[in-house]
């Protein structure tokens, strides 16, 4: 329209000097600028209002039964397996044959072994009596002093020559054992390794063995249950009679098998892990089991009801954060003059979808929790829906 308005006019206006006419274009162009200047934006949001709950409770969580200690059995030598007499599944006891090499090689360096000695104790033989009759001779003067002395030398030298072949025989007995694999623990074959035929280098896992002697109960929790979890040792006076430990400080674990809450049993907190799974962020928390029926096997799912302190704290939805200058913070509302303003606060846990806050924000304040990336300082926001 004032396009228009200002080109009629110039059309008016076609006989008057050129500068008057530039002048009154300009002018009617700011005019048009001022009247399409857009309102401050104001964006939507939604916010919770903050305040304080209490936090903490029982909490049941969800784990499997496993062996307190799994130990790998393995060759002390190289060589060809030939025979693996166990599976998984299969339960092994101390000194059983699990095992064996092919034996040949370690066989024929005993032999080897046992050949040089004999031939070194032929030598000490012949030295022994060379040296006896050297120390008769001598006193009668019917040799030499050096001749002597070169006779006793080498009687240390066959004895000392001995000793080691019977040291290398020593050795190479002990490597023909190793050919054979027994198991050093009893307990349950979780885990296999190489089949018969195969080369395997000394160290490598032929079985895994569970032991029997104790199991464990492991759960992944969160963060803000580990913080509240704690090592229960068991009292030297109970341990061993199968007695019940004392109710912890967290008022103590009950576990029930997931297939048949009836089958119970009580348990300890033994290892609490200080880092988190890198894929789920959660801590395992290992739960000794005290008398733990024969149905609780390994592999099982219990769940575990843990007592867990309670706190007054202070949570907010996830969606509420935003990273700015590497520090965490919200976006708080100011109600009187409807905008918002970032403000830091220090978490004392969180998970994937709420944040416990430890510092930075008090009751009755209003945080945004949708709509964060797309705000500044000082801007104007309205309300969609207000939560508490």
């Amino acid at each position: 329209m004032f396009s228009n308005v200002a080109a009629h006019q110039a059309h008016r206006m076609s006989g008057a000097p050129g500068w008057i006419v530039l002048c009154l274009v300009a002018a009617l162009g700011g005019c048009q600028r001022a009247a399409e200047a857009p309102a401050p934006e104001i964006r939507p949001v939604r916010a919770v209002t903050i305040e304080k709950r209490d936090v903490g409770g029982a909490v049941v969580l969800t784990g499997t039964v496993q062996a307190q200690a799994e130990i790998n059995q393995s060759f002390r030598i190289d060589g060809r397996m030939i025979e693996r007499t166990v599976d998984v599944g299969d339960t092994v006891k101390p000194g059983q044959l699990i095992a064996r090499l092919d034996p040949q090689n370690e066989e024929s360096g005993l032999q080897a072994a046992r050949a040089q000695l004999a031939s070194a104790n032929a030598q000490l033989v012949e030295a022994r009596s060379n040296y006896t009759r050297m120390s008769e001779l001598v006193v009668e003067d019917a040799v030499s002093r050096a001749q002597f002395e070169q006779a006793q030398s080498l009687l240390k030298s066959a004895e000392a020559q001995v000793e080691a072949l019977r040291a290398q025989v020593s050795l190479s007995q002990n490597r023909l054992s190793y050919t054979r694999l027994v198991s050093s623990v009893a307990g349950v074959v979780t885990a296999r390794g190489p089949q018969p035929g195969e080369v395997v280098s000394a160290g490598r896992m032929i079985i895994q063995v569970a032991r029997e002697s104790a199991r464990d109960a492991v759960f992944d929790v969160p963060a803000q249950v580990k913080d509240n979890v704690a090592l229960t040792p068991e009292p030297p006076a109970a341990a061993g009679r199968g007695k019940a430990p004392p109710p912890a400080r967290l008022g103590g674990i009950t576990l029930a098998l997931s297939t048949d809450p009836s089958v119970t049993a009580t348990g300890i907190v033994r290892e609490v892990s200080p880092r988190a799974d890198p894929v789920t962020g959660t801590f395992a928390v290992r739960v000794r089991l005290i008398d733990a029926p024969a149905a609780m096997r390994l592999g099982t799912t219990v769940t575990g009801r843990i007592q867990l302190e309670t706190v007054s704290t202070i949570s907010i939805p996830a969606s509420a954060l935003v990273r700015t200058d590497g520090k965490t913070a919200v976006w708080v509302f100011d109600r009187k003059v409807g905008t918002v303003s970032l403000r830091p606060i220090s978490v004392r846990a969180a998970d994937s979808s709420t944040v416990q806050v430890a510092d930075g924000l008090t009751p009755g304040d209003m945080v945004v929790t949708a709509g964060v990336q797309a705000l500044r300082p000082g801007q104007k926001v309205r309300l969609l829906e207000t939560k508490s």
